[in-house]
């Protein structure tokens, strides 16, 4: 006789399923890909949206005039006076 039923089994696999584990174990070649969709996308992640603002503050950059320019103050609206 095997050590589960057939119940105790299909409630492992249903825990397993709705707390993000994996739900058939196999090699480690699977359980990479099983780690690497767990994680967050790199745009979604917090530490890669705080180093772009370690560069520089935005208002500083602004005051410098390094932001877009306003409308009709564009490379070919000055071409044209």
């Amino acid at each position: 006789m095997s050590g589960l039923s057939s119940y105790a089994v299909r409630m492992a696999r249903l825990s397993a399923q709705i707390f993000g584990e994996v739900v058939n174990p196999a090699d480690s070649r699977s359980l990479k890909v099983v780690q690497l969709f767990q994680e967050l996308p790199l745009a979604k992640r917090k530490e890669r949206r705080t180093r772009r603002l370690q560069g520089g503050d935005l208002r500083l950059r602004k005051l410098r005039g390094k932001g877009k320019p306003k409308k009709g103050e564009g490379k070919r609206a000055t071409k044209k006076k």
